[in-house]
């Protein structure tokens, strides 16, 4: 596999980043991630305290090896109390990247410069992407309409290429992704590099449950629909039985609130609470209360594997 400008930036072997999942990364994933050549992610709010993401990073340098590399995920809203604590550390202990998702990387991106370490932004149209590398990002992650959990609108052959065209910083596609194919087929639209999540999710190392696990083998791509009972945005999940029972669109009252502006916040958050908690429990106990969040790609998982196997079949 060639080398490219984000193999470059990240002084890995493969242009491939292990994707932040919420609930699912892991140190141990990312050591792994690293050992065989590729980034690794984890979403920093996977840690409940700021001592815990601290000890992480310690962890995480301490494994580094040479070709690969790691970082973390900041949700850099005002949703999220804990980004500008969780920025703080990241740059105290040191990263070799961020990558920045729901709102304005303006401020993440201005401390990470000084603390030396590269900004990658999540989009989903050019004209965020403009304005993040008019902000002084180092590549932003294209994130398309095969992507698992919050998605983009367009397909990767919209998306890439017209990025590519209008942008000067590099460009990760991140969604789509279960095989050497795909990885090559995002190249040749444009791309530096991919994004892979999913395929991780049945990995040995991941943080969830074997059920949630096997369920990425058992299920395939036909089987990933679009959820609002998530986080009151469309998020794609695995269509169990219970996804099935429960719907996949907003009840009639959220509906009618989320009209009210000055309802519309409070609703949403309060979905969001009851969503990820849904989340959490399934993907940490077994609960017939299965709400499982994947993308398509998992079309090409056939067996839960060590990170380093699922690895291999991406470059090979």
């Amino acid at each position: 596999m060639k080398t490219t400008k984000l193999t470059d930036l990240l002084h890995i072997k493969y242009p491939i980043i292990q994707a932040p999942m919420f609930l699912v990364s892991n140190t141990t994933m990312v050591i792994e991630a690293m050992k065989s050549g590729i980034a690794g992610c984890i979403p920093a709010l996977n840690y409940r305290t700021l001592d815990e993401l601290r000890a992480a990073i310690k962890e995480l340098k301490a494994a580094k090896v040479e070709g690969g590399s790691f970082g973390f995920n900041l949700i850099v809203n005002k949703s999220n109390l804990k980004y500008k604590e969780q920025l703080r550390v990241i740059c105290e202990e040191g990263a070799d990247f961020i990558i920045t998702s729901l709102g304005s990387p303006e401020e993440t991106i201005k401390q990470s410069k000084k603390a030396g370490i590269k900004v990658f932004c999540d989009v989903v149209d050019l004209k965020f992407a403009k304005k993040v590398e008019d902000l002084g990002a180092d590549a932003v992650i294209a994130v398309n309409n095969e992507a698992g959990g919050h998605r983009g609108g367009s397909s990767p052959k919209e998306l890439i290429p017209h990025l590519v065209k209008n942008c000067n910083i590099p460009i990760i596609s991140a969604g789509g992704v279960g095989c050497k194919a795909d990885i090559d087929k995002m190249l040749e639209l444009g791309a530096e590099g991919v994004s892979v999540g999913s395929p991780f999710i049945a990995s040995n190392e991941a943080s969830v449950t074997n059920e949630y696990k096997q369920a990425c083998v058992d299920y395939g791509a036909k089987d990933i629909v679009m959820t609002e009972r998530i986080s009151g945005t469309p998020c794609t999940v695995i269509n169990t039985p219970y996804v099935q029972k429960i719907g996949t669109k907003q009840t009639w009252i959220e509906n009618l609130l989320n009209k009210n502006r000055k309802l519309k916040k409070w609703v949403k958050m309060i979905r969001f609470s009851i969503g990820m908690n849904a989340t959490k429990n399934a993907a940490t106990k077994a609960t017939y209360k299965t709400v499982w969040v994947a993308g398509p790609s998992i079309e090409y998982t056939k067996e839960i594997l060590p990170v380093k196997d699922i690895v291999e079949k991406l470059i090979n």
